[in-house]
């Protein structure tokens, strides 16, 4: 049973670590204010630098965090009766665990939230092969994001060459 929701927190966290890099990547595209590259280039490129800093901590401290708040959350809907307990506390606990670094933590632990909430709504069987898969995401995001860093710097290179 806890290997089954361990796995389920660790799929959540592969999906909205990525979803939190790209979405803080379009926010915040030039974190230092300056602005070289066109919106959407800066946006592509700083979404590899968001991902590697913000990715272990989400897949952690998330993970951890969030087996602490529903596992709370179950007792206390269990103790009380009402299952809807269970969905307003678990959020509550998110919230208050993501209250670390506002509004970044903030922004991760809702989407962390929500991510997990639909993957429990699927009702599917999640194994650690699907696990192991999942970190595909993040790792092909990585990828993408400085290959056009790469093709940028070639093309640049390539035209200050004639």
């Amino acid at each position: 049973m806890f290997e089954k929701i361990f796995v389920r927190k660790i799929i959540a966290a592969t999906i909205s670590g990525a979803l939190f890099a790209i979405l803080l990547g379009f926010v915040s595209p030039n974190p230092f204010g300056e602005q070289v590259h066109p919106y959407f280039y800066s946006a592509l490129t700083i979404i590899n630098v968001y991902l590697i800093y913000s990715f272990p901590v989400i897949l952690l401290y998330g993970v951890l965090t969030s087996i602490v708040s529903d596992k709370i959350a179950e007792f206390i809907a269990k103790k009380s009766g009402h299952k809807m307990k269970e969905i307003v506390v678990s959020g509550i606990l998110h919230i208050v665990f993501g209250l670390v670094l506002l509004p970044f933590s903030l922004a991760a632990a809702l989407l962390f939230f929500v991510t997990d909430r639909i993957l429990l709504k699927q009702k599917k069987n999640f194994h650690w092969l699907l696990a192991v898969k999942s970190f595909a995401i993040p790792a092909v995001l990585w990828i993408i994001s400085i290959g056009i860093v790469w093709i940028n710097d070639f093309i640049s290179n390539f035209r200050g060459s004639f």
